[in-house]
């Protein structure tokens, strides 16, 4: 596997403005970071709930552990939680806090010569364990854990990479835990098979809140998804959305995309969308859907709230014997439940808890960026820093963004 080494001292950076969108095929290259002269860094602090986070320049530069790497971060991917977190007081462990999910930057710790992941590399990181301010994004250096790093290609934009990590991790979640598809058998063998990954796994180290949901995979094979079966999504313009259509399409699904068709249809169908309905009337897209399956849909995914999933539940057969169907909510599910249909959540945490599942699933990350197979999200690039952060999630919030990842450049 073939990866690049980023450790020129001049690099190329193109003119920006807040509002430019970057294609995939944009590339930056980093200058050497592996000399740092103070242990102190510049970083956001969230003070207090529902207010915004403040830009400190003494915060202590984090020493990664036994199996960790030093990350110097280039760019932060936004994500609609770094704002809703403050605004509505979760995932919020104590105060001050740090934030930030999505980053992508070059390792410059020293590293096991055995390690996947070196010094110099650039990679990108999904920072799911949120509890731990030292893997934060909101900050000029990360800690990352080595089996959750993916490479970064020199073929791939550093920006657009650094908005994929989490909406991927999820995606793989969601289809391979959840829907338990053997990414192994449908794509040529590069892919994970989570299911058998979890088999193996001892169900004394996964915390109970998500024991059930990454254990349901284990259950007879006949509720896993096969190539040829309809996957609805509901929400497909959004980066986990969009990146699950092109993994439901590799594990050969017919995928039904429910979003703003004039808006993202082109994007959607170019990504391989089967199917393409458009969001604004509702009570149609339950029809269409229904329609298109036959009224025997099994799999559905919504990424936009209750409401919409609770749309999605009627589009599914939950009447098929012993072989129910499934319903995953990326961020809530109906409050009534139907016989015959498994409810689903993404059980995030086992990305960053188990070796085995977080380093499958990065080293798949690698191939798809090094093939180019994966379609990176539109992105809209902030050249302020960790100073523009701020207003960066205000074009989250009130929705000027839609359809494209705001990416933060630290450069």
């Amino acid at each position: 596997m073939t990866t690049a080494t980023y450790t020129l001292s001049s690099f190329e950076k193109p003119s920006v403005v807040h509002e430019e969108i970057y294609e995939p095929h944009d590339r930056y290259i980093v200058p050497d970071p592996t000399r740092r002269s103070s242990s102190t860094q510049r970083a956001l602090l969230l003070q207090a709930a529902r207010e915004q986070y403040t830009l400190v320049h003494d915060h202590a530069i984090p020493d990664p552990a036994r199996g960790e790497v030093l990350v110097k971060i280039v760019a932060i991917g936004l994500n609609p939680v770094d704002w809703k977190g403050p605004a509505f007081n979760f995932g919020i462990p104590r105060l001050p806090w740090i934030n930030g999910r999505d980053l992508a930057g070059v390792v410059v710790s020293p590293t096991d010569e055995s390690s996947r992941v070196q010094r110099g590399d650039l990679v990108l990181v999904p920072s799911t364990d949120y509890r731990d301010i030292r893997k934060a994004a909101f900050q000029e250096y990360a800690i990352a854990t080595a089996y959750n790093a993916a490479r970064i290609p020199s073929s791939q934009c550093v920006y657009a990479s650094a908005s994929l990590g989490v909406a991927f991790v999820a995606s793989v979640l969601a289809l391979g835990v959840s829907f338990g598809i053997d990414f192994s058998k449908n794509f040529t063998g590069q892919g994970p098979d989570l299911v058998r990954t979890i088999r193996g796994l001892n169900r004394d180290n996964i915390p109970a809140d998500i024991l059930d949901e990454t254990f349901s995979c284990t259950l007879p094979s006949a509720d896993r998804a096969q190539p040829g079966d309809w996957l609805a999504i509901w929400g497909a313009s959004t980066t986990t959305g969009y990146i699950t259509l092109q993994l439901a399409k590799l594990a050969g699904l017919h995928v039904i995309c429910v979003a703003d068709v004039a808006a993202h249809g082109r994007k959607l169908h170019g990504a391989g969308a089967d199917i393409l309905i458009d969001r604004r009337d509702p009570e149609r897209a339950v029809e269409i859907i229904r329609g298109v399956t036959g009224g025997r849909l099994r799999y559905a995914i919504d990424f936009v709230g209750r409401e919409t999933a609770t749309l999605l539940e009627r589009t599914l057969d939950g009447t098929n014997g012993d072989a129910k169907a499934h319903l995953l909510g990326l961020t809530g599910l109906p409050k009534e439940r139907q016989p015959g249909i498994a409810y689903h959540t993404v059980p995030i945490k086992l990305f960053h808890l188990s070796p085995e599942v977080g380093e499958s699933m990065v080293v798949w990350l690698e191939s798809l960026l090094r093939d180019g197979t994966l379609r990176l999200p539109e992105i809209v690039r902030s050249p302020g820093g960790l100073g523009s952060v701020n207003t960066s999630l205000e074009m989250l919030k009130d929705g000027t963004a839609s359809g494209k990842r705001v990416v933060v450049d630290l450069q």
